[in-house]
């Protein structure tokens, strides 16, 4: 696995051996971020249920001022403390070993002492937790977390459809690729009616 541009490009990142994580693939990382590009350099960026940290550290690579990485699998944070380290990255980067939900409870205690919003939040839990995801996104849209206009991305299998408006959260756009999808979500009240859900295919 390598970090696929920026300032890191072709870099080797280490994975966990077996099937304890379950690694984006290069190919949907690079449409996640082919999306996002245009609002990622200097942006803020939360990696939800970081696994090895690829994600986060892509964001990084191309530009962000700052990722938090969530993970609450042991063995998995030591891998993204490894991947950072072998990469040089001393600032910027912050790893909670705290689970998806105590982990946006601290942000919201961060952001409450004036700490900046974020612009990003990606979550990818494990596929087989569906109860995961709605609690998580129902807590994304209501944590006082995210900055105006910020987005929420879920990546999910294809075939697991998420809730259009989980909490205060509206789906606005989706993208399949392969066996996985990316869903993507902001704040009701800033979907207008022009961007309503779409069902695009990156294929």
């Amino acid at each position: 696995m390598r970090v696929i541009a920026g300032t890191y490009r072709s870099r080797i990142l280490k994975s966990l051996k077996g099937l304890a994580l379950r690694p984006t693939s290069d190919r949907l990382r690079e449409t996640l971020f082919n999306v996002l590009a245009p609002s990622l350099v200097g942006s803020r960026f939360v990696d939800l249920f970081a696994g090895t940290g690829a994600i986060g550290i892509e964001a990084l690579s191309r530009g962000a001022a700052e990722v938090v990485f969530i993970e609450n699998h042991a063995p998995a944070v030591t891998l993204i403390r490894r991947n950072l380290e072998s990469l040089g990255i001393t600032t910027g980067a912050t790893v909670l070993a705290v689970d998806a939900l105590r982990g946006l409870g601290l942000l919201a205690a961060r952001k409450n002492s004036g700490a900046p919003a974020f612009d990003h939040i990606f979550l990818d839990p494990p596929y087989a937790a569906a109860e995961d995801y709605s609690r998580v996104l129902e807590s994304l849209g209501f944590a006082d977390i995210m900055a105006p206009g910020g987005i929420v991305v879920a990546e999910h299998r294809r075939n697991f459809d998420l809730p259009e408006e989980p909490g205060a959260l509206k789906r606005f756009r989706v993208l399949r690729q392969g066996d996985a999808a990316l869903s993507f979500y902001r704040r009701r009240s800033e979907v207008g009616v022009e961007t309503g859900a779409e069902d695009n295919s990156a294929e």
